[in-house]
């Protein structure tokens, strides 16, 4: 259902605007928001709660473009060194080399404060929309989107409630499926290796998922660890040697990533075990860098190319002058892979 906000009219926020809710002069406004001038420090931390407030962004373009737009789409992703963001990004640029419109990126870290910058920065210049990774934002950046008057298309996610429109898949899903295949194939003592969860929201959402669906066959996950960094082959082998020494009767293992998954299979082939008969492994996200590896890893495809289409599509779409999708939330459907290492 589409919100009341959503059928509000918009126009773009101006210096009035914030002059007006911090009790100044536009005059005075703008001073403090190009850091120019003299301003006594409470005179602009209530210029500067008041901006933030409403979610305003300076325009630098202001007067110098009839359209106040540039065709520029900013697309705010947490990681390039990640394999998955890389394709999601080949997808955008397929679909945008047809228009006028050029991505530019941001990278965040996985920080919410740096998202609020990257997102700050980039509205300042008015692209004609915006491509944001997941559905959690702070307060600051959900309110400079929701103040932005521009198409704006969270990708990767759809578990949760869009500011415009939402492109992905369900990451419960996601992870209540590859625990059900698991399950069947008759594996019971499974542990699960991954990223901390409190930045990574999808792939708590997967380990939510995960562990709704073993609880319902009566299941519990036997051991667990998190890790904090990139995803990485030595991180892989590092925990998947940590949680066997400590748990030596696992028979199953699901990995949040494919990269750490492919460190730990490297582990245990090393080590001589029968995959997937003493033990089976899963990872997340079908990373065909992986292809090569002894064995194939079971993992399931995040529809990465897709997502940067359907979601680039959206924008050029709009920019264009057309309308937005019927539905705010484009689900698509990842496809499990069962590989090698995962009993049929």
């Amino acid at each position: 259902m589409v919100s009341d906000r959503a059928n509000t009219p918009k126009r773009p926020l101006t210096l009035r605007d914030v002059s007006e809710a911090s009790g100044v002069s536009e005059m005075t406004v703008s001073r403090v928001l190009r850091n120019r001038g003299d301003v006594s420090a409470r005179t602009r931390e209530k210029v500067l709660q008041a901006a933030r407030t409403l979610g305003y962004v300076p325009n630098k373009i202001a007067g110098a473009l009839a359209s106040q737009r540039v065709n520029l789409v900013a697309v705010v992703i947490p990681s390039l060194s990640n394999m998955v963001f890389p394709e999601v990004l080949t997808g955008i640029t397929h679909v945008l080399d047809e228009t006028d419109l050029q991505p530019v990126v941001g990278v965040t870290n996985y920080s919410p404060e740096r998202e609020e910058k990257v997102l700050y920065e980039m509205l300042s210049w008015r692209p004609s929309g915006v491509i944001v990774a997941g559905l959690e934002h702070s307060d600051a950046s959900r309110t400079m989107l929701q103040a932005a008057d521009i198409p704006i298309v969270e990708i990767m996610d759809t578990d949760g409630e869009p500011i415009d429109t939402a492109v992905g898949i369900s990451h419960r899903r996601a992870g209540r499926e590859m625990a059900q295949e698991i399950i069947a194939a008759g594996y019971r003592k499974i542990g699960f290796l991954g990223t901390k969860m409190p930045l990574d929201h999808r792939a708590r959402k997967r380990f939510e998922g995960f562990t709704e669906a073993l609880a319902k066959s009566g299941i519990e996950v036997a051991d667990q660890e998190f890790y904090s960094g990139g995803s990485a082959l030595l991180k892989g082998r590092e925990m998947t040697r940590a949680i066997l020494e400590r748990t030596p009767d696992l028979d199953f293992i699901y990995y949040s990533n494919d990269m750490i998954g492919a460190g730990g299979l490297l582990y245990c082939l090393e080590q001589g075990f029968d995959i997937p008969g003493r033990i089976g492994l899963a990872g997340f996200n079908g990373v065909e860098l992986l292809d090569g590896l002894p064995l194939g890893l079971a993992t399931m495809d995040a529809c990465r190319f897709d997502i940067g289409q359907k979601a680039a599509g959206v924008i050029a779409g709009r920019a264009a002058g057309g309308q937005a999708p019927e539905s705010r939330v484009v689900e698509l459907t990842p496809r499990l892979e069962p590989g090698d290492t995962l009993r049929r």
